[in-house]
């Protein structure tokens, strides 16, 4: 319904609630913790990327600072027994590159250790995740690619890690070749990726 919300910050509730003031009209929106970390103070401009949810009885906003939050906020509530408030603390518990890390390594672990998901919710995250973005190494690297990169470990991890957060194979390969000049760690590529892409 809604692609953004813009305007100034009224409220901020630590437990990720922010009530903005677009022209007079305040909305409340749900974001996750790590939205909550990044936004401006209160009186502040902002935009929020935003889903609308609704059912019998509720109309609820969530948004978030970037689009590649959003697009992963909805690839995960396309999750059997994920729903928006999980998908939420999902994304509270760790960022988007974190976790297109984790289901790039079939890192269950990492996934487990976030308040409310078990281990058979982060098996089944992880396996429909890659379904949904088809990712393995020899998809992303294959032949077809007209992009020389390197082969290293951290660029390899880093571009899965963008291809899982439904960003095409060229661009992540364009924006990770660009990236690695000046990082080496693959959170810090990837990070850097996703800055020039914004």
């Amino acid at each position: 319904m809604y692609a953004f919300i813009s305007g100034l910050i009224d409220y901020i509730d630590p437990n990720g609630l922010v009530v903005v003031d677009n022209n007079g009209i305040g909305y409340n929106i749900n974001v996750s913790l790590n939205t909550l970390a990044d936004l401006p103070q209160k009186g502040e401009k902002t935009k929020l990327y935003t889903y609308t949810h609704i059912k019998e009885d509720a109309f609820s906003l969530f948004g978030f600072l970037s689009m590649s939050e959003k697009n992963m906020f909805i690839k995960l509530i396309d999750i059997n027994g994920v729903g928006p408030k999980m998908a939420l603390g999902i994304l509270s518990g760790i960022d988007t590159a974190s976790l297109a890390l984790a289901v790039a390594n079939n890192d269950v672990k990492s996934l487990s250790s976030i308040k409310g998901v078990g281990k058979k919710t982060a098996e089944r995250i992880i396996l429909e995740l890659k379904e949904k973005v088809n990712i393995t190494a020899e998809e992303v690297m294959g032949s077809n690619s007209s992009i020389k990169i390197s082969s290293s470990k951290e660029i390899n991890d880093a571009i899965e890690a963008l291809v899982a957060l439904g960003i095409s194979k060229n661009d992540a390969i364009k924006a990770v070749q660009k990236a690695s000049e000046s990082a080496k760690d693959t959170n810090a590529i990837i990070t850097l990726a996703l800055r020039s892409m914004a």
